[in-house]
């Protein structure tokens, strides 16, 4: 249950001979209208700032970070718009990284706010910008 209060991922060295961990703190409040800074936000600590998956926290994960610029390439060359926001949203039908390790971001959306319109913005805005960083 505070799972899903405790969201953006950071980096944390346990001990020098150690995997690193991930600490997980209370999301910031991020524009809904922004995709752009909703991806830094919350995704880049995963999945890097130039989405590659290559972000900060990537090392500490059992499964590395999909590679979301390659989405459309791995759909023959279609976007899986759908997919994504039900992936971002939490659908319980689709393991997003073969874990729970990625944060059902729908329920931390609702943590933010109670408002369904903004809830939806925030997913429909984060897929949006996923769309927009597609390799040519």
């Amino acid at each position: 249950m505070l799972r899903f209060l405790l969201s953006i991922l950071f980096l944390f060295p346990a001990a020098a001979q150690d995997k690193p961990r991930i600490k997980q703190v209370p999301p910031s409040l991020t524009s809904p209208a922004s995709g752009t800074d909703m991806f830094k936000a919350y995704c880049s600590p995963c999945h890097g700032m130039f989405a590659k998956g290559d972000g900060p926290a990537a090392p500490a994960l059992k499964k590395a970070p999909a590679d979301l610029t390659r989405l459309s390439a791995r759909n023959n060359g279609r976007f899986p718009a759908l997919k994504v926001y039900n992936i971002i949203e939490g659908d319980p039908s689709i393991p997003a990284h073969g874990s729970k390790e990625m944060p059902v971001w729908g329920e931390v959306f609702r943590s933010m706010s109670h408002n369904e319109g903004e809830i939806k913005m925030r997913l429909n805005n984060l897929t949006k910008y996923v769309e927009s960083i597609q390799a040519k």
